[in-house]
Parts: structure tokens; sequence; C-alpha cells
């Protein structure tokens, strides 16, 4: 169980989403129709969302932020640990820019992954845990096991990193996507959905 005070710190933050969700769709010049069509989620949700009748989700919170092209944490508004001036420094790794997005050890882990195009055949590879992702821009090519899948931007992929696996730009531009990875088994219960549906509520 938290400590009192941690709960009552994330009360706090969470109080806080709301009125900075609204904030910035004022600033962005938006109405409630015009986020919910670039959201696909329902006037009345974002309406609750923004008025705290609703509390914030990341399967809410990951499309508002790619609809205003913000980080996450900025709606949110999580606060810097240590150094307030310290950033998260890109990582190249096997020719992708990485930028990692949490700070502690253990439990999901959160990266921005930019891939540039290769010629290259996919290399399928294994290890523990299990994968989300969200493409934030370009196309993505997924490979698992036998199934060879193109996502763009909004659609959401996961898999469990036990099935041979490889991901990259699918086309000739760049692809940004955000990568969560837990621990085997941990799902985050959030599917890739068709193009055309229904409004979330």
């Amino acid at each position: 169980m938290p400590p009192v005070g941690a709960s009552a710190s994330l009360e706090a933050v969470l109080a806080e989403v709301g009125p900075r969700l609204r904030r910035l769709r004022h600033e962005r010049g938006l109405s409630l129709a015009e986020l919910a069509a670039a959201t696909d989620i329902s006037k009345s949700t974002l309406s609750r969302l923004e008025s705290g009748q609703r509390k914030p989700s990341l399967e809410l919170l990951l499309p508002i932020a790619a609809a205003h092209q913000v980080p996450l944490g900025d709606l949110v508004g999580a606060p810097e640990v240590g150094d307030p001036r310290v950033r998260f420094v890109p990582q190249d790794r096997n020719g992708r820019t990485v930028v990692p997005l949490t700070r502690h050890d253990g439990g999901i882990q959160a990266w921005k992954v930019i891939i540039e195009p290769a010629a290259d055949e996919p290399r399928l590879r294994i290890h523990e845990g299990y994968e989300w992702l969200y493409v934030l821009a370009g196309e993505l090519r997924l490979v698992v096991a036998d199934r060879d899948l193109v996502l763009g931007p909004g659609e959401v992929a996961e898999f469990d990193t036990a099935v041979p696996h490889w991901f990259g730009a699918a086309g000739a531009e760049p692809v940004e996507v955000l990568s969560l990875l837990g621990e085997a088994g941990e799902r985050i219960h959030l599917r890739a959905a068709p193009r055309h549906r229904p409004a979330r509520r």
C-alpha cells in the first residue's frame, strides 16, 4: 500500500490534468468537436476529462498528446526529479535513435524511438517482456512470428517479446514510435483499432 503522502500527491497531479487539457486546447484554438474528430474520443468524454469528472487514462491521453503534438508529460505535469535542468539524452542503438522517457528501474519502461528507413531484411529476435507500440508519425512495419503488419499514426500493437519479432520503418520516411516494455505477462490492455471506428465513451 503506497504511503499516504504519495497517494495525496498522485491525487493532486490527477486533479490538475483536466484544467491543463482545457488550457492546452484553448491555446491551440480547438473546439471540443474538433479535438474529438482528431482523437476519435467523444465530445462528452473530453468534456468530462477537462472538468475532472472522468479520470485520465493512458488510452485517452495518448491520442490527445498526439493531436496536440506534445509529450505525454506535458498533459500530466509530471514533476522533475532532482535537478530540473537534467534532460533525457538521445542514444544511438543499432542505428536507431532512442530517447528514454523513464528514470526508474523496474516496472514498465518507456522510450521514444526514431527509426530511419533501411533496406536490410528483418532480423527477428526474442527477449523477456511484453511490448506495446504506439505509432506517432510515419509508418511502422511490425513482424511478429508469421504476421507482417503495417501500422500508421495513432495505431497500436502489443505482443509477447518471447515470440520472434522485429519492427522498423515501412516506407521511405522515418517512423517515430512510443515503446513501452513491461515484464513478461504484464499486458497493457490496449488494442490496435480499425481506421473507422465509433468514438470511445
